[in-house]
């Protein structure tokens, strides 16, 4: 089966509180001398303490269009991807000329050639290194990224896979924009990366043993999550309806993919969850019955460093083997849902 070699988590350079972010959002976003009350509002119940922002807050205000944030979002990804892939080769013993696959996610910025053509000669992959750009999966991407490299290493058993993902939520953050949307966008996302290195069967390997995967797609549910494209950028959609959707699909998903192998709610040791945002976490321990702490990990990323979209399932799990390594050979399960509306499951072996 394939095996969790490495994960690395890394976050952009410059460090603010949520209220710092509040007032850089309310000078960019509110009109002057507006009420800016729900802004407030929806900035402290995002239980969100701290955040990573590609630049620093003054700069904020300076973009005038879509291209000049692009650019932003290029000259930052690629080093902090080049530093994030690196430290999850180091922590998997492995070279970048081991490297035989490299798959990259973003929804935050676009690029061709794209952030992982760029790093291969940066970091010193081999040139005949298999790329895979993926775009579009947003906050699902980092559980669908080890789905798919388990998929590839199934069939490649001596092959080495990386997913590397960069999400620099903020440089999406949308001025003179005071709808709902766009101010719960900016009191939850923040920046950050992370990569996976991922063996196949015949690589000798220390770490998780990835078991199965499941992607759930739910009809009728394209508007509900992504975004709307335009001059000013990734404008975001983003629907009340996510808790319910929660509510109404995860417990059978989760319950009928456990049952194929055999396997109960109970059974799981550690879940490792993307951080979603508040209502959406509480709508997950909820609809799934779980006992009091089950989330912690998910529960503090996000107050340390907010949603980061496809990276931050990635973070809990980095969390998850560093602070409380379940026992060795009980099964563990990651989750994320996103854009589609979709959600996937993989199946561990701690």
């Amino acid at each position: 089966m394939t095996r969790i070699a490495g994960v690395h988590g890394a976050l952009a350079p410059h460090r603010y509180s949520q209220h710092d972010v509040t007032d850089m959002v309310a000078r960019i976003c509110l009109p002057e001398g507006a009420d800016r009350r729900l802004l407030d509002r929806l900035h402290r119940g995002a239980r969100v303490d701290t955040r990573h922002t590609a630049l620093p807050l003054e700069r904020y205000g300076d973009f005038k269009d879509f291209g000049a944030v692009n650019d932003a979002f290029i000259e930052a990804a690629v080093p902090l991807g080049a530093e994030t892939v690196s430290g999850a080769l180091d922590t998997a013993g492995l070279s970048p000329r081991d490297v035989d696959l490299l798959m990259f996610t973003s929804v935050t910025g676009i690029a061709a050639p794209s952030v992982d053509a760029r790093l291969v000669g940066r970091l010193g992959l081999r040139p005949d290194v298999k790329r895979v750009p993926m775009f579009g999966l947003g906050c699902v991407a980092g559980a669908a990224g080890i789905a798919r490299m388990h998929d590839y290493l199934l069939g490649r058993p001596d092959d080495v896979a990386v997913l590397l993902s960069v999400e620099l939520c903020s440089l999406t953050f949308q001025r003179d924009d005071v709808s709902p949307a766009n101010l719960v966008a900016t009191a939850l996302f923040g920046d950050g990366a992370a990569a996976v290195v991922a063996c196949g069967a015949r690589r000798r390997a220390e770490g998780p043993t990835v078991i199965d995967t499941r992607s759930h797609l739910y009809p009728d549910t394209e508007e509900v999550m992504g975004w709307d494209i335009g001059g000013s950028g990734f404008r975001i959609v983003l629907d009340a309806s996510v808790p319910d959707l929660v509510r109404k699909n995860l417990a059978a998903n989760v319950d009928g993919f456990l049952a194929d192998h055999g396997l109960t709610r109970g059974d799981i040791t550690a879940w490792v969850c993307h951080p979603g945002g508040p209502k959406v976490l509480e709508a997950v321990a909820e609809v799934l019955e779980l006992p009091g702490g089950a989330l912690d990990v998910t529960w503090r990323s996000l107050a340390a460093v907010g949603n980061l979209s496809s990276s931050s399932i990635l973070h809990v799990l980095r969390d998850t083997l560093a602070e409380r390594r379940p026992p060795a050979g009980t099964p563990g399960l990651l989750l994320a849902m996103g854009p589609g509306f979709c959600s996937e499951l993989v199946l561990v072996r701690w």
